[in-house]
Formats: C-alpha cells, structure tokens, sequence
C-alpha cells in the first residue's frame, strides 16, 4: 500500500498564534469575606448613631424622603449587593409611618441584592394585639410579622416583647433581646439589694418579675391584682397589692409605660399598702400624654427606662432617668454577623 507522502515543515505556512481565551486568563476565585453594612430609618437616628459607635461601623448613606401626599421614598446611596444588612427603625409616634419606611427599606435592599436582611425593631409595633381578646378582633403583631417577611426580612432583632410569643409569628429567626441587664445593674448599683422587692404589675408578669428577683440576689416578690375594661384602651383599675411591700424600697417593673395610668395606680396601691420608696423600671418609654405629669406626680422616686423610643424633651420629667441600649444592641449585631451566639450576652440564660 504506497503511503502518503511526509509534508515538508519547510514548505508549512507559517501558523499565526492564538491570543489565550477569556476562559484561560479569568481567575474564578472570589472574595467571600462578608461585608456587614447598617441602615438607620428617620425614626431615632440617635440610637442608630450610638450603635453605629460602638460597632465602629458607618451608617450608609441614603436618601429618604417624603412625598406631598405621604408616600415615602428611599434609595441608598453606595452598593449593598451581597452585604449582610442590618435595618434599625425604631417606632415611635406615627408609629405607621415609620413601619412602612422599614417595610420600604427591606424592600430596596432586597432589590439591591443584598445577601440577608437583619430587621433591628428595638420596640415591636403593635405587639399588645398579640391575641384576640374577643370576635371580630385582628390579631396585630402577627400582620407586621407576615408584612416583614413578605418584604424580605430574613431575621427579627427585638427587645423585650410585650409577650414571648409573638417569636412564632415570624417565619424565621427572632433575637429576643431582654434590657434586664442594664436595668437591673442600675437598680443594684444605686439601691442595692438589701430591701428590695420587686413589684409586677399584673399577674400576667410575674414571670419575669421572676427573672428580675434573681438579677437583685433573690429578692422578695409581689404583684398588684387589676382589672381592665376592654372597651375603652389605657384605663385600668389597680385594685390590691398581693404580697409584702410593708417599709421595702419596690421595684415596680413592666416592659412599656404609655399613659402612665397603669404605672401611676400601682405606685398609688403600693404607697397605701406601706412601701417605702417606688422605683419604676421599663424598657419602652412610649410616654404618650399625658404619661410624663403622671409619672412626675405619682409619687416614684425615680422612672428608669432605656431609649429603645426616642423620649425628647417635651417628655422628659425631672426624676427620670434614661439608660442606652445601643451596646446591647451592638453586641446583638455584631454575634449574628459572626455567626455566635446571641445566648451568650445573658450567661446562657436568655
């Protein structure tokens, strides 16, 4: 079989050389370090501030705005693809407005491709219709759960709920965050624990009335038996103390104080059944009106809330004293972002 003949290179053309392809010369490897970004609502920029100085890290700057008929309109300002974004709105009075811009932000940075939407909501609106008292009734606090989610929030960071279980309301995590440190820690470093005792409200607190007599080494407890007409909002009846309060100094606890009338009536029993010196502790100054007279003339020796609300001036009174629960709140931030352990601020308590 003749075979073919052996191609001279000498005679080849010469061969042009290639340029190396895209594929070739691409590096695939990406930077997967996480970029934690804050975002602050209008609603109480001092707060958003202080956590921004204790994480040392830079509000993002953004535009928001308010149309002529009330509708709102946010935009960032720099990137958020990819970021682990924290939105801190607090919710203070209008309290709708300030939902909604919460609602809008999550819905901007969802669109922005952030990679997970952290809601920081330090005071949880409308978390006292947690529950149908009777028919026909809306069940609240479930609806902003549902309206956050649908919006894009991946994870609720909160503090002190009026009830434990508005966490089920949300379809996915929820950082229960309890100011019990701070406001405990004030109340043993001024009062001490000697003669205290510590005064829930209402029954329906006695559990954490509970958590607050461990925190003060085991103090005495006891509660004031109210009524309340469902019909007409903020009136409560404060009846009777139950429990000995006789010459104590009390600390008077709830989550929230509103109108004060509660608050103001429990310190008016608790003066008549014999104790000493009142001590109002909450997490939640709201201080609607008129709360601020009452809680300066109920006869407390001093009003302890933290500034989960913005109080201003025109709700302040003189013995009011008012501690930050942005390092609690940093520290929140700053264990989700690192994948740590929340439990771990409260001893593993929480």
């Amino acid at each position: 079989i003749p075979q073919a003949p052996t191609p001279d290179p000498a005679r080849q053309p010469p061969r042009t050389p290639t340029a190396p392809s895209r594929r070739d010369s691409m590096s695939w490897t990406t930077d997967n370090q996480k970029n934690l970004m804050l975002f602050s609502g209008r609603a109480h920029p001092e707060l958003a501030q202080a956590v921004s100085d204790e994480l040392g890290v830079k509000i993002t700057p953004q535009t928001a705005t308010d149309f002529a008929n009330g509708e709102i309109f946010v935009r960032f300002e720099e990137s958020v693809r990819g970021s682990d974004a924290f939105v801190l709105q607090s919710c203070p009075n209008p309290l709708n407005q300030w939902v909604m811009e919460a609602l809008i932000m999550i819905d901007a940075l969802k669109r922005g491709s952030a990679k997970r939407i952290s809601v920081i909501l330090p005071f949880y609106p409308y978390a006292r219709q947690d529950k149908k008292h009777r028919g026909r009734e809306p069940i609240s606090a479930r609806l902003i759960a549902d309206l956050l989610k649908t919006a894009g929030a991946d994870r609720i960071i909160t503090v002190d709920l009026h009830t434990d279980q508005i966490q089920g309301f949300f379809d996915g995590p929820v950082d229960h965050m309890h100011a019990l440190g701070q406001l405990a820690g004030y109340v043993r470093e001024h009062y001490g624990t000697d003669n205290i005792c510590v005064v829930s409200p209402d029954a329906g607190r006695v559990k954490v009335g509970e958590k607050w007599a461990d925190a003060l080494n085991g103090a005495p407890m006891a509660f004031v038996h109210k009524t309340r007409d469902p019909d007409v909002p903020n009136q409560i009846k404060a009846n009777r103390v139950v429990g000995d309060v006789s010459g104590k100094t009390c600390v008077l606890i709830d989550d929230m104080i509103d109108t004060g009338g509660t608050i103001a009536g429990a310190v008016r029993v608790l003066k008549e059944a014999g104790a000493g010196d009142v001590i109002i502790a909450t997490t939640h100054g709201v201080f609607s009106h008129p709360a601020a007279e009452r809680l300066a003339t109920c006869g407390a020796k001093e009003v302890i809330a933290t500034d989960t609300l913005p109080i201003p001036e025109d709700k302040r009174f003189e013995n009011l004293t008012v501690l930050s629960i942005a390092p609690l709140l940093a520290q929140t931030i700053q264990e989700v972002f690192e994948n740590g352990s929340v439990t771990s601020l409260f001893n593993g308590s929480a």
